[in-house]
């Protein structure tokens, strides 16, 4: 299982493969059913299975902060993929060079000459190129030209409603995490490296550790009841998502959690932040004084919430 970053890492004539395209914010059900038909179609064709994503994001270049909110980061995508048993992720930096190539030119120097496909599993509605001329019926006729054969992807349904990363988003933003995990196949968390802050929390009485989000927005915001995985072993905590608007020192979105009954140094240890339950919206208040009761009526809620629901 390997993964290859970048346009001029693709070795032309490499050994042919089974390809899928795709953002895969998530890596949710519908996704896996995807992936499930890629894994297949290699098996049966015996070669290796490759997904190719993009960074940043399409809408992330033509929308900036407009683009919505990532459900994961890279590398908890990649990780994802990897460990749904797929052979290779690719990733290409969506940039000028990449926007600017016309379809045909997409198709034949990255998916024939880069990935050397045999069989593409791509949504009918897949739209590509520097005018969006590429689609469905373009890849089918070259596919026919080029020796390679092109399949729909599978579409699930929960409920009857199509599993996409919009509704997952939609479904996190309510903060109805079980029906997230029932979308996601798995319990929606966040992960990332614990950084230097400026020791706030710790001002306040509630030492938290901060994971920078580095995006523009988040797919949550407020206060959370929270597991947290760290070094193979979960704690309960009290999270934060937000711009700290009482302090008023921030742009873009950081995730704050403060472990209950836990004194160690996390700074540069990776954490993973499971949600459970919404406690409240993120509020601006007029004094830290009145920050500071809020957030010790927080933790004792959450305190309370996960002895009613353990």
């Amino acid at each position: 299982m390997t993964f290859i970053r970048g346009l001029h890492n693709l070795q032309p004539g490499k050994q042919k493969s089974v390809v899928t395209i795709g953002s895969f914010d998530g890596v949710h059900i519908g996704h896996q059913a995807i992936l499930q038909q890629v894994k297949e179609a290699a098996e049966r064709l015996q070669l290796p299975s490759v997904v190719m994503t993009f960074e940043p994001q399409p809408r992330e270049y033509f929308s900036s902060e407009r683009a919505p909110a990532r459900l994961m980061r890279l590398r908890e995508k990649i990780d994802a993929l990897l460990g749904f048993g797929i052979d290779h992720v690719v990733c290409l930096k969506f940039n000028r060079q990449l926007r600017t190539l016309s379809a045909l030119d997409f198709i034949d120097r990255v998916l024939v000459d880069g990935l050397a496909v045999e069989h593409l599993i791509v949504g009918d509605d897949f739209r590509f190129g520097c005018d969006r001329s590429g689609d469905f019926a373009m890849l089918t006729e070259r596919g026919k030209q080029s020796g390679f054969e092109v399949m729909d992807t599978a579409t699930v349904e929960v409920e009857g409603q199509r599993v996409s990363s919009t509704l997952v988003r939609e479904i996190v933003e309510q903060g109805d995490f079980p029906r997230a995990a029932e979308l996601l196949g798995r319990p929606f968390s966040i992960s990332g490296v614990v950084g230097y802050g400026q020791q706030l929390g710790r001002e306040l009485g509630f030492p938290t550790a901060n994971v920078q989000l580095n995006r523009f927005s988040a797919p949550l915001a407020g206060v959370f009841a929270v597991k947290v995985k760290v070094d193979g072993k979960v704690y309960r905590g009290a999270a934060n998502v937000g711009v700290r608007p009482t302090v008023g020192d921030l742009i873009k979105p950081i995730l704050e959690v403060h472990l209950l009954d836990f004194d160690r140094d996390l700074y540069g240890q990776r954490i993973a932040v499971e949600f459970v339950h919404k406690i409240r919206d993120e509020e601006k208040f007029t004094s830290l004084e009145k920050l500071i009761a809020t957030i010790q009526r927080d933790v004792e809620t959450i305190r309370l919430w996960f002895t009613n629901n353990t």
